[in-house]
């Protein structure tokens, strides 16, 4: 036992790399499916174990393993949790098995190769959200890219190609920038990659300044937030559904978790500056995000801008500086997670039937499908944050936080809430309700066993967490309480801004 509770990080790690090698022993498609959401399944178990065993008192990294790797550049193996990166395992550690289910039957060709790629991403990101080396964590941050681009070119829609070029591209440019960002660190702190080593140091305003900007766009750009989103609603149209998924549940955390991790510790002074410009960007992400989403005809891309608009909360939460705002990003993070992931798997179950995301081609589907419907709605209404569901948590500490900074901005993100609504309500009675547009769509089965078990996790979670989120608080509440006053301590102006919050 004490093997596995100090070795906890690099068991997660290795326990999707020993899945990969054993998919290339295995020919029979269903034993490949059931090997990868084995291992996968395993390494939630894993992730709830490290949960229990985290003690939420503790601002510190917990379940920290170091080891030289390249000694002459001072390059460690490092990883570890605090409050902030364990939710965000959690969460990739839940979805990656329910992206094996439902991609069972959908996913007919290069099925190995496709399983696979869940169980690569799924072991870069636990290591992008655990690192404490730089150089580390950048490796793992371009691995990330590669499965995606390889599910959204092999298995994608008739604009694969393009889509995916287009993600490369960005990705790529996110990514030079990050590496521009971690040179600068690297040289300005004493030449170490040690992530708490360099977040303990202070910059010169100069030096905050240009790095902050570097790693502020490749952040925005992972994110992705306005006007770097363009990328965002064509990898998603032309994704697989566990592609879709991953992408929206997982791989856009990267960009907050960059935030939180490098932004707002290392450059405190950096992020006052520029605070103003990126709250109102958030702003405007939000109901432009949500304008967007209600002009869409094609589910997916309705979903993925959408998730634009959640995005903005985030930004808005993180840099108003002060706790609640920033627990509520953190805890928007993880609901959008849930929710749109959720929402991803929901029109996948449809695209499965008919072989279109047209919004038009629905229509009455309580009738043929009463199960799918009960679960589309409450995701549906989730995503809009309805009091009693996830989101509603997220946003409230979002604009509680944020009021500190400006009333103003608060009545406007309001707005893009309305919006959400808006979109959400007029698909859902497009989708569910009134009469069938297509005698396809009158006939339709309703949900399998195995589908049930791909939603019904994300269901139960949505309204627990919308009910009773008490212990995700506590679990992030001394790191995020750590973080903010470490920027205090820092930074004079944020001193002034989370003392008067």
């Amino acid at each position: 036992m004490a093997l596995l509770t100090d070795h906890m990080i690099s068991w997660m790690v290795a326990v999707p790399v020993i899945g990969i090698v054993m998919l290339a022993f295995v020919r029979e498609q269903e034993w490949i499916r059931r090997i990868a959401f084995g291992c996968s399944l395993v390494n939630f178990g894993l992730a709830i174990v490290m949960c229990l065993q985290f003690d939420f008192t503790l601002q510190d990294m917990q379940f920290v393993e170091r080891m030289a790797w390249m000694p002459t550049f001072n390059i460690q193996y490092a990883v570890g949790v605090d409050g902030i990166s364990i939710l965000l395992v959690l969460l990739t550690t839940l979805l990656c098995p329910l992206c094996v289910l439902c991609s069972w039957n959908s996913i007919t060709t290069r099925v190995r190769a496709f399983m696979s790629l869940i169980l690569l991403v799924e072991g870069a990101m636990i290591v992008v959200f655990t690192a404490l080396d730089l150089f580390l964590f950048f490796m793992l941050w371009e691995l990330t890219m590669i499965p995606m681009y390889f599910m959204i070119i092999l298995w994608g829609g008739p604009n694969r190609s393009t889509a995916g070029i287009k993600f490369v591209l960005y990705s790529l440019t996110g990514s030079l920038l990050l590496l521009i960002g971690i040179l600068g660190l690297y040289l300005e702190g004493g030449h170490t990659y040690d992530l708490l080593i360099l977040s303990e140091q202070t910059y010169s305003p100069t030096v905050q300044f240009w790095l902050f900007l570097t790693m502020f766009l490749a952040f925005a750009i992972k994110m992705p937030m306005v006007p770097f989103h363009t990328w965002l609603p064509d990898a998603h149209s032309e994704a697989p559904t566990a592609g879709s998924v991953i992408l929206a549940g997982v791989l856009l955390k990267m960009g907050g978790y960059g935030f939180l991790r490098f932004c707002l510790p290392m450059f405190p002074d950096a992020s006052v500056t520029f605070a103003p410009y990126i709250l109102w960007l958030s702003v405007f992400a939000i109901i432009y995000g949500g304008y967007l989403a209600l002009a869409q005809s094609d589910l997916k891309k309705l979903v993925a801008y959408s998730s634009v608009s959640h995005m903005g909360f985030v930004t808005l939460g993180i840099f108003v500086f002060n706790s609640q705002g920033i627990q509520g990003a953190i805890l928007q993070m993880f609901n959008h997670g849930l929710t749109t992931g959720a929402l991803f798997i929901s029109v996948g179950q449809l695209y499965d039937r008919t072989h279109s995301r047209a919004i038009n081609d629905y229509g009455g589907l309580h009738k043929p499908m009463p199960k799918f419907v009960a679960f589309f709605f409450l995701f549906s209404v989730a995503a809009f944050g309805l009091p009693g569901t996830c989101n509603f948590i997220g946003e409230f500490l979002v604009l509680v936080g944020t009021s500190s900074t400006s009333f103003a901005m608060v009545l406007f993100s309001m707005s893009g809430i309305v919006l959400a609504a808006a979109y959400m309500l007029w698909m859902l009675q497009k989708v569910a309700l009134g009469e069938a547009n297509t005698k396809a769509a009158k006939a339709l089965p309703d949900l399998s066993n195995r589908e049930l078990a791909t939603v019904i996790p994300l269901a139960i979670l949505v309204l627990w967490i919308g009910l009773y989120p008490g212990p995700l608080m506590e679990m992030m509440d001394a790191s995020v309480t750590n973080l903010v006053n470490h920027m205090a301590n820092i930074s004079p102006q944020i001193a002034l801004i989370s003392g008067s919050s």
